[in-house]
């Protein structure tokens, strides 16, 4: 079946094939959040982005080739509401970054922008984008046979940068950093997986940078 994008809270992953890599996307807990389980398709290898919620239906979305890392996008717990659950049972290491750590109940490593971080045969890319929380990322996949793939938290969703809380500062961080981090590096064929709902690509959401800016949310 083709990919969409398009899960419900509880309902059956979304699953994309990828020539490298295969992503398995699930709406998980009552806040719709999105959990992403990526697998390298040469070695079996496994990385969660974000055990958000539903500890027992990540863990069947897991399934017996276990996890080895789960990377946290940001502090806030709707995000890691399942993770101590899921590093339990599958001794998977916990990865965020070094500003948002402190406030995630088990971070085992911590990260920063530019790093790298491996699935299997494959890489992910780390990049700050400081304004939703001090400590948000989100994570580059460039597949050698296509489009980037990129996974981009509560930072950035169809029709705008994520919530500042009021905050003009951060969200003039936010809106920076999604800018001249994403827009202004990736292309317009790049997909990007957003913490809630559905998917995107930049080419469809880059006509609307200026009424984002103006705006102010």
């Amino acid at each position: 079946m083709t990919y969409t994008g398009d899960v419900t809270p509880g309902g059956p992953a979304d699953v994309r094939e990828l020539p490298a890599l295969t992503i398995a996307k699930a709406s998980v807990g009552r806040m719709d959040n999105n959990a992403y389980l990526l697998t390298c398709r040469t070695t079996g290898e496994q990385l969660l982005i974000d055990a958000a919620a539903d500890a027992r239906r990540l863990l069947d979305l897991i399934g017996p080739a276990g996890l080895t890392t789960v990377v946290t996008t940001h502090r806030h717990r709707d995000h890691h509401g399942a993770l101590s659950q899921v590093v339990t049972a599958t001794g998977a290491r916990s990865l965020a970054h070094a500003d948002d750590a402190p406030e995630i109940p088990v971070v085992t490593s911590t990260l920063r922008d530019g790093d790298t971080v491996g699935v299997g045969d494959c890489a992910l890319e780390v990049i700050h984008l400081v304004g939703h929380t001090p400590g948000s990322i989100a994570l580059l996949y460039r597949d050698p046979a296509g489009a980037p793939h990129l996974f981009t938290g509560d930072s950035l969703f169809p029709g705008g940068v994520g919530n500042s809380f009021g905050d003009p500062a951060a969200f003039a961080s936010m809106f920076r950093d999604v800018t001249t981090k994403l827009f202004d590096r990736l292309p317009d064929d790049t997909w990007f997986y957003p913490g809630h709902g559905k998917d995107s690509t930049l080419g469809t959401e880059r006509p609307h940078l200026g009424e984002w800016r103006d705006r102010g949310w």
